[in-house]
């Protein structure tokens, strides 16, 4: 009797004052973090080292989780996940960064705003602790979206970065890769095993999306060679009306199919469809569900298989789902939204929860 009456003084309430009655939903975040997809064999994964993995990226994941969860912008968010990643010497960037063939650590890094599609990146870098930082910088700093080498650490200087010195960068067991490597004519994949490559993307509570990625490329690459990393549009794209999107893996087929964009692109036309779809009442077919996001990550990434490629991708949508795809054995790997999702995973079958923040 008491749900009745309550129902018949809702029927007649006033709209505005029922308004006021029914509280807004709190705003939804979503933050997706990488730190490298390829092949990794669960025998060879010790308990120390899978303890350290997991505790790197979870350092990463709360860092870009408490700007969004405190109202900070997705631009934010990302590059406080990335940083710590760039420091830590078990990632393939920043610190820890593979070596070319002659000995050096050359940085790359990519970062995009989904808000209005500005981007930054820089190729080559030397001297820059933080890349995630500079390619920022060259968004908002500089007429031009990707800066290279001695260009972009002269760029650095006169905007206040200070030098890092060569060996900040230089870990044993990078070395040891090389070594290697070139010891046993080996290939990159066959020393790497694994791309360290990091990345993050965010959705934060004002509906803006962004996307950041940052590597040191691949052990004993030669000629200047750039993966897709700093590429906009390979490794990195962010697109209110679509996707955020950071890539790890083969960077030439992931730069030949466009992943990023073309994540983005296909989401972006499944909502254009969609919005058509209703305006003029028809059905929506079956196949464009709640999942497509899902649908199309894995169709690009298989599409990247195709040509012999591997990897993967996140990617956090407008609505916060935060998504993962790989065609490899393992990415390290997390993802935390304002709903209480908070995990981080390394091999292929370990995502525990639901990836969409619902309220």
């Amino acid at each position: 009797m008491k749900n009745f009456i309550t129902l018949i003084a809702l029927a007649l309430m006033p709209a505005a004052a029922l308004a006021e009655t029914v509280a807004p939903p709190p705003p939804k975040w979503s933050l997706a973090i990488h730190g490298g997809a390829g092949t990794l064999n669960r025998d060879a994964m010790t308990p120390e080292k899978r303890a350290a993995y997991e505790a790197a990226l979870q350092v990463a994941l709360d860092a870009g989780a408490k700007v969004l969860a405190e109202g900070g912008s997705a631009m934010d968010a990302v590059k406080a996940a990335i940083i710590p990643m760039e420091d830590s010497p078990l990632f393939n960037a920043g610190r820890g960064a593979v070596f070319t063939w002659d000995g050096t650590n050359e940085l790359d890094s990519s970062i995009m705003d989904g808000r209005d599609r500005s981007a930054g990146a820089v190729a080559g870098v030397k001297t820059v602790r933080n890349p995630i930082l500079l390619a920022d910088k060259v968004r908002t700093a500089s007429p031009h979206v990707m800066l290279m080498g001695t260009g972009a650490e002269q760029f650095a200087a006169e905007q206040g970065f200070a030098v890092t010195p060569p060996e900040y960068f230089a870990t044993p067991a990078r070395r040891e890769a090389l070594e290697r490597m070139k010891a046993e004519q080996l290939s990159a994949l066959d020393v790497d095993h694994k791309f360290g490559t990091v990345g993050a993307v965010a959705l934060d509570q004002n509906g803006n999306l962004a996307a950041g990625t940052s590597t040191g490329g691949m052990t004993g690459k030669r000629w200047g060679r750039v993966g897709d990393a700093p590429v906009i549009g390979a490794g990195t794209y962010a697109d209110n009306r679509a996707c955020a999107v950071s890539a790890t893996g083969w960077g030439e087929y992931f730069i030949r199919v466009g992943v990023a964009h073309e994540i983005c692109a296909r989401l972006r036309a499944v909502g254009e469809f969609k919005a058509v779809a209703e305006d003029v009442s028809d059905e929506i077919p079956a196949e464009v569900g709640m999942d497509e996001a899902q649908y199309i990550a894995d169709a690009v990434m298989a599409d990247v298989a195709g040509l012999g490629g591997d990897g993967g991708v996140i990617l956090v949508t407008p609505d916060g789902r935060a998504i993962f795809s790989f065609n490899t054995s393992g990415m390290n790997r997390g993802r935390a939204t304002s709903a209480g999702v908070n995990e981080v995973a390394i091999f292929g079958d370990e995502d525990k929860a639901s990836a969409t923040p619902d309220h």
